[in-house]
């Protein structure tokens, strides 16, 4: 993908919530949640581990200050927060980002093990799956 066809370099009118000079925090188009935002540098790499210390850097810094702007505005219980690091980790759009996405108690069954559940057999350590 190109940055010219990029959604991350281009988001769409209205779907930039907060940014800097090297991030911006899009709400995300396919939320799991309510509140679900990505955190996406300005410098179009396809992982996050392409950039410079400083752009990376300034990526968690807005994952911190979105993290506090969704816990005020939602009022979760919790946030799972993290990123898909190419295709077979599940990453869709070649464009590094971070999901920061508020929880709620009950929104799944069992919320133990959180993001372990991407590999479903090993996810449940504690009843010795």
């Amino acid at each position: 993908m190109r940055p010219t066809d990029c959604p991350f370099c281009h988001p769409a009118a209205g779907r930039v919530r907060r940014e800097s000079a090297l991030a911006l925090a899009v709400s995300d188009g396919y939320p799991v949640t309510e509140g679900h935002t990505l955190i996406v540098p300005r410098r179009h790499v396809a992982s996050l581990f392409d950039l410079p210390e400083v752009e990376r850097a300034a990526v968690w810094t807005l994952v911190a200050e979105v993290r506090g702007l969704l816990a005020e505005e939602f009022r979760p219980d919790g946030f799972t927060i993290g990123l898909n690091d190419g295709p077979a980790a599940g990453q869709t759009v070649p464009h590094a980002h971070v999901h920061v996405i508020p929880r709620r108690s009950g929104d799944v069954p069992d919320p133990r093990g959180g993001v372990r559940w991407v590999v479903p057999d090993k996810a449940a350590y504690w009843a010795g799956v």
